[in-house]
């Protein structure tokens, strides 16, 4: 069993001194990522302190395939959004995961973040749990196309959805009230005429399995873990916390607001992501 963990709000120098303290002993530290990394890149999260959601939960695998106007309201506003996730850029926390994998000290970066910032920030040995937004497949055929590609062909059969602009969403699209989704024209995949998705993982579907099993040997092979930016309450991150704890691994947490795994962790610092990691290594 861990011990209580040690929960700290402290000033991010503080913050830092700890989060080293907990590092030094420690050569091979397998990072789990969430949506609290990317914040500070303009990207918003989805809960709140206490592990709410604090929008309408996104989209199921489901009711994207199988409710033809569902699927609209989703390329809709991923149309609009697209942009700004496209244009996001690495923020302090990205960076410094990214040194610390310079230095040896990261083994691997398991993300459930779909914007590849780690991947522009510099980080190599990166696992996309929840895939790629910037991928587009096609679930009949499995050929895929750049996401820019498919923002042209969405532009070319919607022109009257140029001008609209609304508010980032999470899940990479914009919050878009009031419209009429029936109206929106998705094309389908150009080599067999199937449905177009994200390469990401819904609601309600599955993580491949090879990918899980990739992020789990990734974890045998590492002596500690450190949880960033994730409340850890979707069950295909927390599982690889659990695991860890399981087999007796240090796990600290570095997270605004209360995680999944808060008794599980022997070090929990409620602080800025960026300006900790960013110290921690200095």
């Amino acid at each position: 069993m861990s011990a209580a963990p040690n929960n700290l709000s402290p000033a991010p120098h503080e913050a830092a001194d700890r989060l080293r303290e907990w590092l030094r002993p420690h050569q091979r530290v397998f990072v789990l990522t969430g949506a609290g990394c990317s914040t500070d890149s303009g990207i918003p999260d989805y809960r709140d302190g206490d592990g709410q959601w604090k929008r309408t939960p996104p989209v199921t695998y489901q009711a994207f395939t199988a409710e033809p106007l569902v699927n609209a309201r989703y390329w809709a506003r991923s149309f609009i959004g697209w942009p700004r996730i496209a244009q996001a850029r690495p923020n302090a926390a990205h960076l410094a995961l990214a040194g610390w994998e310079q230095q040896g000290r990261l083994t691997t970066l398991l993300t459930q973040n779909v914007d590849g910032l780690h991947q522009r920030a510099g980080s190599r040995d990166v696992i996309d749990l929840h895939g790629r937004l910037d991928d587009v497949v096609c679930l009949a055929c499995g050929d895929r196309q750049p996401r820019a590609a498919m923002q042209e062909r969405l532009a070319a059969l919607n022109p009257d959805w140029l001008g609209l602009d609304a508010g980032t969403a999470p899940d990479g699209d914009a919050d878009l009230d009031g419209h009429d989704f029936s109206a929106f024209r998705v094309p389908p995949c150009a080599r067999c005429g199937g449905m177009l998705k994200p390469d990401v993982v819904f609601f309600g579907e599955n993580v491949p399995r090879p990918r899980y099993l990739q992020a789990q040997e990734a974890l045998q092979a590492s002596d500690a873990v450190l949880v960033v930016g994730s409340s850890l309450m979707v069950y295909s991150g927390f599982r690889f916390v659990r695991s860890a704890h399981e087999a007796g691994m240090p796990i600290a947490i570095v997270n605004r607001g209360r995680t999944r795994a808060d008794e599980l962790a022997g070090l929990k610092l409620e602080a800025d992501a960026g300006a900790v990691l960013s110290a921690a290594m200095s």
